[in-house]
């Protein structure tokens, strides 16, 4: 496969709108904590991640199947992103934990909403908000030759990483090292949590890619559909730098409530 092809990553923004089929179902696996305020579109808790108006501090759970976990390297890089970008005077946690395969690659979004159901643990308590992430053993199911998914934001506080799709990608010969590839995808994601593009933070100037629904049209943002991972990145900067947001991205959460 054409290392320039692959690396041309669309990063596709899944809306779950839900059901009450799997909103119930969730209910019944985990019974005894309100989470209806967890199992709401993607986007909806945009302000109350940004600003600290209802929630002061974010707790994230981060699972992982064994041998796709994440880096430290990108938890201190996501921890950094957030802190610039919300303002939570009670600060942002991780907790990383381990799951079971299963069995279920490749995968479709229904399918790693019935893992969430199984496997989350943390939802909205108090004064903090919690935002779920998993670190999956395979890939999406609507990958192809020439595109790939390497993480999806499905709900208001719950996302998916493809892990087998990111280790494919860091294998690469001059591609940028597992923990840019892992950062890049999941502060993309977290954005999409913020309500970027237009999914839940108004757009303050219109800058929605015409082509690609909740996506930046500015180029070399941390928002854009497509961001080359290969020779797009390593011209920017010779250290391999994760994307960032642009200014027009960054209004529209100032706007909301964010830094």
């Amino acid at each position: 496969m054409n290392f320039q092809k692959i690396l041309s990553v669309c990063f596709l923004v899944l809306v779950f709108l839900g059901c009450s089929k799997d909103d119930s179902s969730f209910e019944e696996r985990n019974s005894g904590v309100n989470k209806s305020a967890n199992l709401r579109t993607l986007g909806a808790s945009a302000n109350e991640l940004l600003s600290d108006e209802k929630f002061t501090s974010i707790r994230i759970e981060m699972v992982y199947v064994p041998g796709y976990e994440p880096s430290q390297k990108t938890l201190d890089n996501l921890v950094d992103f957030l802190s610039k970008r919300t303002f939570k005077p009670d600060g942002v946690s991780i907790t990383t934990r381990a799951v079971a395969t299963s069995g279920k690659a490749p995968f479709k979004i229904e399918e790693i909403v019935e893992i969430e159901a199984e496997e989350r643990l943390l939802f909205n308590a108090g004064d903090e908000i919690a935002v779920y992430i998993y670190f999956a053993d395979g890939s999406n199911e609507g990958d192809s030759n020439t595109k790939v998914i390497l993480g999806s934001a499905y709900r208001n506080t719950s996302m998916v990483i493809y892990g087998e799709t990111l280790k494919t990608i860091a294998r690469r010969i001059n591609a940028p090292d597992k923990s840019t590839v892992e950062s890049t995808v999941v502060n993309h994601e977290f954005g999409h949590l913020f309500g970027l593009v237009d999914l839940g933070s108004p757009m303050q100037v219109n800058h929605q890619d015409s082509e690609s629904e909740a996506h930046c049209n500015v180029e070399d943002c941390l928002m854009m559909a497509n961001v080359s991972f290969g020779i797009g990145i390593l011209e920017t900067t010779e250290d391999n730098q994760i994307p960032q947001l642009e200014d027009l991205c960054i209004r529209d959460l100032q706007a909301n409530g964010g830094r």
